[in-house]
């Protein structure tokens, strides 16, 4: 029996949405056309021990919403268990990447402040996951009546490496 889960969109977010649907939409019909499917979401939430950092892998990263110093797009490789290259894929992300790189996170760092948020009593906190239990999205909203404190990531083009 499929799980559904209520949300509470603000005007601003229900934009963000739409748009990142469309785009998901464009994916979606660019890789079926190509025989190149993105993993879908699971319906149910594995629990937070399913997914097991691997010694090395890559991903992208589209980090949105609020005042933090990581907006953008990255393509990041990871290395037990430390960023060891990210490169920024648009305007956004370059800025970060020659300003601070530190601020680009692992995989794990972003399971680890989604929990954060959950253990300060965030109003929000909502992760969607593959079905290796590895996160596909993430979104933060710490105090839904403050404006910029919210973060929001997507995860994407996920490689193990040998």
């Amino acid at each position: 029996m499929p799980t559904t889960t209520a949300v509470r969109l603000r005007p601003r977010a229900l934009s963000t949405v739409a748009t990142a649907g469309a785009l998901m939409c464009a994916i979606s019909a660019i890789s079926a056309i190509s025989g190149c499917a993105e993993e879908s979401p699971a319906t149910t939430k594995p629990s937070a021990l399913a997914w097991k950092e691997p010694a090395a892998y890559t991903y992208t990263l589209r980090s949105t919403e609020g005042e933090r110093p990581l907006i953008g797009t990255f393509r990041v490789t990871v290395r037990d268990g430390k960023v060891v290259k990210a490169v920024g894929l648009d305007d956004s992300g370059r800025r970060v990447v020659d300003r601070t790189p530190s601020h680009i996170p692992t995989i794990a760092d972003l399971l680890k402040e989604a929990e954060a948020a959950r253990e300060d009593g965030a109003d929000k906190v909502d992760v969607s996951y593959a079905a290796d239990g590895r996160p596909l999205t993430l979104a933060m909203d710490w105090d839904e009546d403050a404006i910029d404190d919210e973060a929001a990531y997507a995860l994407s083009d996920y490689e193990e490496l040998g």
